[in-house]
């Protein structure tokens, strides 16, 4: 068994942080109570999750601060990946308090008690047996029961609303891994001047930046028919999804300078583009830019505050 020393115990040893982690949680009462966690960003004691039932994701923002770990941001579908660590939603909700003892009390933003009910409860699980800390939040009609073994975090969670109970149970750690995503990357054909798309799986390891991986990604040939999107020296400046819900992107100049395409061929390189990031964020609107100026090459010009919009409609996939 392992034993936590309750003596000097800190939250911190009971909720370590750490990169390129996945915790995989098997579920018995509801089917989405099963589910992956993985740590997308870590900076400080801060760290941003990705929590993903098969059914939908969504990401959480935690900050251990001031001897307590709370949530303090919360996004359901959430399926592309952006750095969220210093967002605030206002709801924040405090996982767990010190002192770490039996009898710590606090009260939930919508009414509910938290307690620490025992420093030492004996969990099996398939990836061990812990001497846990038992968490219990209790409402006037249903209670939950979160346990955190030291070295490790949440190793099980029980919900119990009369005679239904769900348990989601820490069933395997993986270690120095990446998350993979499947991306569409759109390319244009100059001879039968269509649009084509593969999905790749594309890894981001823990605080890798999106833009970078993504970029580089884009640089890699597909085959011979298709033509090339990125050239060697284009880099993302710049990429985010706005509160507007349109997604922002930002190139240098080397996109335009390396670029060797007439009037038609250009506008299909840009419609790649967009319609590769207006997936991936889930936009309809993409505003392009050159070195934080309107797009402007040779054939094509855009007004500021002027939009491209994605159209994969008719585009032909890549087996």
């Amino acid at each position: 068994m392992k034993s936590p020393n309750t003596n000097l115990a800190t939250i911190k040893e009971y909720f370590p942080m750490k990169k390129n982690t996945r915790y995989i949680y098997e579920g018995e009462g509801n089917e989405f109570a099963s589910y992956d966690v993985y740590n997308d960003y870590i900076s400080g004691n801060k760290v941003q999750q990705r929590i993903n039932n098969g059914g939908t994701a969504r990401v959480q923002v935690l900050d251990l601060n001031g001897g307590k770990l709370s949530k303090v941001y919360s996004k359901g579908e959430a399926y592309y990946r952006e750095n969220q660590l210093n967002k605030k939603d206002g709801g924040q909700e405090i996982l767990l308090m010190e002192p770490l003892k039996k009898g710590t009390t606090w009260k939930l933003n919508d009414g509910r008690k938290r307690t620490i009910t025992n420093m030492a409860s004996g969990i099996t699980t398939p990836t061990g047996n812990y001497k846990a800390i038992e968490v219990t939040t209790e409402s006037a009609k249903d209670k939950t029961i979160d346990y955190y073994a030291p070295n490790v975090g949440l190793v099980k969670s029980t919900f119990v609303a009369g005679a239904t109970k769900i348990s989601s149970t820490l069933a395997k750690i993986e270690e120095n891994v990446p998350l993979t995503q499947n991306i569409n990357f759109y390319y244009p054909n100059i001879n039968d001047e269509k649009i084509y798309h593969k999905s790749q799986p594309i890894r981001f390891f823990t605080n890798e930046i999106t833009r970078k991986v993504v970029g580089e990604a884009y640089k890699k040939p597909i085959n011979n028919q298709l033509g090339s999107v990125f050239s060697k020296n284009t880099e993302i400046n710049s990429l985010y999804l706005n509160q507007d819900g349109n997604v922002y992107i930002d190139l240098n100049h080397a996109f335009i300078d390396e670029m060797s395409a007439g009037a038609g061929y250009e506008a299909m390189i840009l419609q790649s583009i967009v319609n590769t990031v207006g997936q991936y964020y889930q936009a309809e609107k993409v505003y392009l830019t050159i070195d934080h100026k309107p797009y402007e090459s040779g054939h094509i010009r855009k007004e500021k505050g002027e939009y491209f919009k994605v159209q994969t409609q008719n585009s032909i996939e890549i087996q």
